[in-house]
């Protein structure tokens, strides 16, 4: 599994723990070991300008999702297929005043977007009641299973 993280802002950002958090997050959802996902992380101006391109939305956004091949978690028997997840772009600074608002830090501001990101390139919506609890149930999953996972590596080292 080829996961890139390009932080393209001067914060202060865990690449490596993004990169694991990506990792962990598409092999529990059962993604082919050579899928290729990209993530960066861009100023506000940047995610502006992306966000007014692609959504027709003003201002910046915290995370932005580009699906490629259109892969989907394989249902129960079925194999995964190869291919290019896509790209999730981030903009530390609104996470950080979303952290702020949360009561969490940036960093774990940064995991349930990176987390919510993967989801949408996986076809996950919350744009329906229904999607919504579907989507957010698994993303709450996702990420305590994540913190147990690298609480339990730290203790180990």
């Amino acid at each position: 599994m080829t996961i890139e993280v390009n932080n393209e802002t001067s914060a202060d950002v865990d690449v490596k723990a993004l990169s694991d958090l990506a990792r962990f997050v598409l092999e529990r959802m059962r993604i082919h070991p050579e899928a290729d996902l990209a993530v960066v992380l861009v100023d506000p101006g940047a995610m502006e300008q992306l966000h007014v391109q692609w959504m027709d939305e003003p201002g910046p956004t915290d995370v932005l999702s580009f699906p490629m091949d259109e892969l989907r978690p394989p249902s129960e028997g079925e194999e995964p297929v190869p291919g290019l997840l896509g790209d999730i772009v981030l903009c530390p600074d609104v996470a950080a005043e979303q952290a702020r608002g949360a009561g969490h830090s940036t960093e774990e501001e940064l995991h349930l977007l990176t987390t919510h990101g993967i989801l949408h390139l996986l076809g996950y919506d919350h744009a329906e009641p229904d999607e919504e609890r579907e989507m957010f149930g698994l993303q709450k999953e996702l990420l305590s299973e994540w913190r147990d996972w690298r609480n339990q590596r730290e203790q180990e080292t």
